[in-house]
Formats: C-alpha cells, structure tokens, sequence
C-alpha cells in the first residue's frame, strides 16, 4: 500500500463492519450496501484503496486489508464524535439539507470538529493517492475533503458525490459557514447530485453564497471548469432480484404473508426511523382509511422502522410519536389474534428484506425529502412477478425515474389515502404494465451503471500535471 493507489474512495464509513473474534481480536465483515457493491469491481481492478471510519469511537485502525480490499481507517475520539458525527453531521446538516423538517443547530464547537475531521479525512487521501489518482469523496459528511486535497495534490483527478439532497438558497443561507462549505466543494473536479434540483441549487449558491460565475453546468474557479450535475444513484438490482428468486426467501414470503393470518392487502414500508421519511402521515393516512372502511376487512400494515441516531433528541421524540400512533390504531382496529399495524422497530438481512417485498401487494414510500429512496427501486427489484404497487412520494429522488408508481404528496393526507386505496385495488393488468415499466428502469439504470457514468464523466477532465510525492509509506492517521 506504499506507492499508492490509482483509486481512492474517501467515504464517511468503511466497508467492513468491526466485531470481536473468539479470540477477542477485531473481526472485519463485509457491510451491506448499493456503494459497496458499485465500486468493489473499480477498487479490484484498479487496486484501489478505500478511506473511512469504523463507526466507533477510538484510536484509527490504520492501513489494513480487508474482504481483498486495501483499507485505510479513520480514527474518531469520544469528543469528535459527538461534536463532528452526532453534532455537525446530523443536527446541523442533516436537517437543513432536508428542508429543516427538524430545526438545525448551529454551534462553532461542531463547526471546529467537523474542519479538523474532513483533514484527516483529507490527508489520509493525499497520503494514499498514486501520481495522477483519481480520487472519488462521497457525501455530506466530507464536503471539505475535495478542496483540502486539492490543495496539496493538484495532479489528481477529484470528484464528489452527494447522497443526500442539497437544499434551496434560502434554506442553505442560514448555514454560517455556507461559503467555507461552497469552497470546499469546488475542489473537485465533478461534483455529483442526486436530481437536477440539487445540482442547480448548488449552482445558485456557488453565484450567492461565493459570488462565483456559473454557465450552464459549470462554475470556474480560478483557472478550473468544474461541472456539476446529476447522476442518480440506484441498487444491485440483478443482486437482489436473485436473492427474492431463492426457494428459501419465497417460501419466508408466504410463511410472512400466513403469520399475518392471509391478508386480502399487505402494506409494507421500510424506513430508517427518521423524521425525514413521513411515517406519522403513513400512519395518520392508513388510520383513517381503516376508520372509513375504505380498505375492506382484511388489510394489515407491516412497518420496519430501523433504529437509527438514537442519541439525537429529535429521533428519541419521533419514536415516542410513531409508537403511539401505531398503538392508538392497533387500540381501535385490533381483534383477538389479528392486529392492523405490526410494527418492527429491528435491522433485517437483504434475504429477510427481501422476503417482506416479496409479501407486500403494496409498498409505501412516504419521505418528506429524500435524495433518491433506494428502498422503493429494491421493491421493484424483487417484484420478478410483475405484480404489486408502489406509492410513492414526489419529494424523493425516486419519483423522477419511477413513472409506474403512484406518486403522492404526503403532506396532503386526503390524496396519500386515495394513492393507497388505488394501489390496493389495482388490476393485475395494470400492475403488470406499472411494474415492468419501473423494472427496466432500475435493470438498465443500476447501481453499477451510476458508478461507470460518474467515473467516465470524470475521466474526461484533463489530465492534471504531476507533482512530486513522497517515496516512503505513508503515516498512520490517527
């Protein structure tokens, strides 16, 4: 790992998860992902090398090899965590690029930790990119990663992704280090949004917040053209179709569908537990129609709210809100053996997921604001039959490519339960037609194709000149 490598990803967490061996050594596991899954070909073919941090507080694990893949992790202290990942992160950038669903908080303490963090980030990637690297920054976490290895490696080729959604001017205004943030960002080369939305307002803040000259899809910086637009992301959707074709996940399908009492309708969603994927107005909406009937008799809601941040106070409140309203209608509508809502608040295996959008007639998607909803393509993904439905918010992502679904408001409640109550009653026929529209969408426009467009893309940027590096191997960074 000491010359370097021609392919480094820089990303909040690593591919592996840490556990303790049997001989209380640390384990590395191969972690779940669409990323993973996307870039593991470019990183083996390239021998590339991947920067990120294990997830737990502690000293950096350093350089190491992991599922063949070279590894470089990034140590986090107590204090960093809270300030930079628990703080910065996901109180005070997570809810203002999500429309400030929840109030961000703006502290200089976090600001300070989240510049010290996105260094180490930053040198770790100058440390471990060869001559003339490509060097590939993935989301909100980082966005001052680009600009800091620009600095000192003005030879590679630096591009960025952002995962999330990035918010209208007048919402990114109250962030007090916009222009830092802004000036970070452009020292890639390619910056990646998941809709044109985003991409145009970052282009707007680059001319407000910077006072930067943008044309078409470019803003110059200095004597740079840096372009910016969108390349939405998607899943392993062959992957995953292969895994709900197994015999033991569709027979866990209809084992679900006779535990739940062999519902005429089962509704499904699956969400982080997060105040930015609508679940009260999924819940407020499914509580209704069963008040009015509209449903029939035989009707049940699966609902998988995995744990998630749940050291943030606005979590802790939305768990508190959402079980109640799961018990309030279970209170009205249940009968002895039978309840309307089963609520899951656990992390599943993909053969498990897998098996639950198998059991579902009809998958709802309810997001206030999402970047893209990968959990609505691995719906359509399973779906090899070509029946079910999908109800889908506008406000992801998703809906710009899935045209086949049934595309709702979720602030509008009257309109989310009809979206519901057509989804439920819909002919096979028209499922069919629905549903192998959204089909060759995600077969065609996968996981592995975002990764090739944004990385040709990239390639296309001219050949920076070389400069110098180091012979000797590089630091540890702690």
């Amino acid at each position: 790992m000491s010359e370097g490598h021609q392919f480094v990803v820089v990303a909040s967490r690593l591919p592996v998860d840490r556990s303790e061996g049997p001989d209380g050594e640390a384990e590395w596991r191969p972690s779940p992902g669409g990323l993973v899954s996307a870039l593991e070909p470019v990183m083996r073919e390239s021998a590339g090398g991947w920067i990120g941090w294990s997830g737990d507080a502690g000293p950096a694990p350093g350089p190491f090899t992991a599922n063949d893949l070279d590894l470089v992790g990034i140590g986090l202290s107590a204090a960093q965590v809270r300030d930079y990942y628990e703080g910065f992160c996901n109180a005070t950038l997570w809810p203002l690029y999500h429309d400030v669903i929840a109030p961000p908080e703006f502290h200089r303490r976090w600001w300070d930790a989240y510049v010290t963090v996105n260094r180490s980030f930053a040198e770790a990637a100058v440390a471990q990119a060869a001559p003339g690297a490509t060097v590939w920054v993935h989301d909100y976490q980082l966005q001052l990663v680009p600009q800091m290895v620009r600095e000192q490696r003005s030879d590679v080729r630096i591009g960025f992704f952002n995962h999330i959604p990035f918010p209208g001017y007048e919402i990114f205004a109250q962030l007090p280090w916009r222009r830092q943030v802004v000036n970070g960002l452009l020292g890639a080369d390619l910056l990646g949004f998941q809709r044109r939305a985003d991409a145009t307002n970052f282009l707007r803040a680059c001319r407000r917040a910077a006072g930067l000259v943008t044309r078409g899809p470019t803003v110059r910086v200095g004597d740079r053209e840096v372009r910016v637009a969108a390349f939405p992301i998607s899943i392993d959707e062959e992957g995953l179709e292969q895994i709900a074709r197994r015999e033991s996940v569709r027979k866990r399908a209809a084992d679900i569908r006779a535990a739940l009492d062999e519902p005429e309708t089962v509704l499904l969603g699956i969400d982080r537990l997060d105040y930015t994927k609508g679940i009260p107005h999924r819940l407020r909406a499914y509580g209704e129609l069963l008040r009015e009937g509209r449903l029939g008799p035989r009707v049940v809601l699966v609902n998988v709210a995995s744990p998630s941040r749940e050291r943030v106070g606005a979590y802790r409140v939305l768990r508190d809100e959402v079980e109640l309203a799961v018990s309030r209608i279970n209170g009205e509508h249940a009968e002895v053996g039978s309840a309307p809502v089963h609520y899951l608040h656990q992390s599943y295996p993909r053969e498990e997921m897998a098996a639950l959008y198998l059991a579902a007639d009809v998958m709802l998607v309810t997001s206030l604001r999402d970047g893209m909803n990968l959990v609505a393509k691995e719906y359509v993904a399973c779906r090899y039959h070509e029946s079910g439905a999908l109800v889908l918010s506008e406000f992801t992502g998703a809906a710009d490519e899935l045209s086949g679904a049934f595309l709702v408001n979720p602030h509008d409640i009257e309109g989310l339960k009809d979206a519901i109550v057509r989804a439920a009653t819909i002919s096979p026929a028209e499922a069919r037609r629905r549903m192998r529209l959204m089909r060759r969408r995600v077969r065609e426009h996968d996981v592995a194709y975002w990764a090739r467009s944004f990385l040709g893309t990239l390639a296309r940027v001219p050949v920076p000149v070389p400069v110098s590096v180091p012979d000797e191997a590089p630091a540890e960074v702690s």
